[in-house]
């Protein structure tokens, strides 16, 4: 569900309807986009991939374009074709397989695919040729991810080969790092070199293609050798830090809030279960709140959670319920139903970070933005 918010008194009356919700602040994704284009000197591929890190597929396709972000990122063929029905106009790359068949689909929809194996070429290439059009592409190369592409060795010979399928345009090359958030690694400085070594070759034969990418968020913000002529950047638009090792400078701001309502407040008595196979047991009278937010919205179910009531941090009790979980009040006697909850965000003085939510549950602010359900209603702020 897509809201548009423009004010914040709206944005009050609206939160009413939901018992939770994700606030997106689309004009924290514009200035991290301007941010970068400072810092770097080059225009920002905006990778919206993953329904925009969970922020939202179409309105952060449109909110980056609209900061002038010339090319928008995805992973699949089903996004870009997405953000076409959508509006977007601007270049987007689809990075992952996309099935030959549907490249009748690609050529209407004017979106570049990425190519890295020469059987797949082929195909799309005599796809393109019974359509009398060029396809346009980019061409992948595997500096040491150990993924998709060509390794830089047989990078000319490869680009070689695809230049000879008719039609097949190819407009770009570009390297995926895998290590750019850990910037004390050699890793990054290797794949580079290995890069650059491969671009130096084929512009010695003429068939440097004219557009080279391959500096993500990390490298973007800390290998100038790897912006190159545009970079490709999501986890910093979303105002996120690419790592603890690589966090992002002064000047970003996050852009997602994730609130829920208290549904219930009841006393329980000792010896109470609470939740499924009651993995808490009060020990006195408690008083316990139900809030509208379960594992089917992307809250992991795991003891050890935490939200914010009232500025303040309160412990998750019992098994994580699909819809719902609880929460101790006792220490909040006047808590009541309607109460705000924030599991994402700031309240007074309190926050609680992606960050922070995914080294609690042994991981990444990715896996933790890009796993809020699409059934959580998204109120966008401009």
């Amino acid at each position: 569900m897509l809201v548009d918010i423009t004010g914040d008194i709206l944005l009050l009356m609206i939160n009413e309807a939901y018992p939770t919700w994700l606030e997106i602040d689309l004009r924290a994704i514009q200035n991290n986009i301007h941010q970068i284009q400072k810092i770097t000197g080059r225009a920002v591929m905006a990778i919206v991939k993953a329904n925009g890190y969970g922020h939202g597929l179409l309105q952060v396709g449109k909110a980056a374009e609209a900061a002038g972000a010339p090319w928008l990122g995805v992973a699949r063929l089903e996004e870009a074709l997405d953000l076409r029905r959508g509006g977007v106009k601007c270049h987007i790359l689809v990075m992952g397989y996309t099935m030959p068949e549907r490249i009748p689909e690609v050529l209407a929809s004017k979106v570049t695919l990425t190519v890295y194996d020469h059987g797949l070429a082929s195909e799309y290439a005599a796809q393109a040729r019974f359509f009398n059009q060029r396809l346009p592409v980019h061409i992948k190369i595997d500096s040491g991810m150990g993924r998709l592409g060509f390794f830089p060795e047989d990078g000319v010979e490869s680009i070689r080969r695809l230049s000879a399928e008719e039609g097949l345009s190819i407009d770009g090359i570009y390297t995926q790092l895998s290590c750019s958030d850990e910037p004390d690694l050699p890793d990054t400085n290797w794949q580079i070199e290995r890069f650059q070594g491969l671009l130096e070759g084929l512009d010695s034969v003429g068939l440097k293609p004219a557009m080279v990418h391959a500096a993500n968020s990390a490298a973007a913000l800390y290998f100038p050798k790897a912006r190159y002529d545009i970079v490709r950047c999501g986890i910093a638009i979303y105002g996120l830090h690419p790592s603890d090792l690589a966090p992002l400078p002064d000047g970003f701001r996050r852009a997602l809030t994730w609130k829920s309502h208290i549904v219930s407040v009841k006393y329980l008595p000792k010896g109470h279960g609470v939740g499924y196979d009651n993995q808490y047991v009060t020990q006195n009278e408690e008083r316990i709140g139900t809030v509208a937010v379960g594992y089917a919205d992307g809250m992991r179910r795991r003891l050890g959670n935490y939200a914010l009531v009232r500025g303040q941090r309160v412990n998750m009790v019992g098994g994580m319920c699909m819809d719902q979980c609880m929460i101790q009040l006792d220490k909040f006697p006047d808590a009541k139903i309607g109460d705000e909850i924030v599991f994402i965000g700031r309240q007074g003085q309190e926050e609680i970070t992606p960050e922070e939510l995914g080294r609690n549950w042994g991981s990444n602010n990715y896996e933790v933005v890009c796993g809020l359900a699409t059934r959580l209603p998204r109120l966008y702020i401009r």
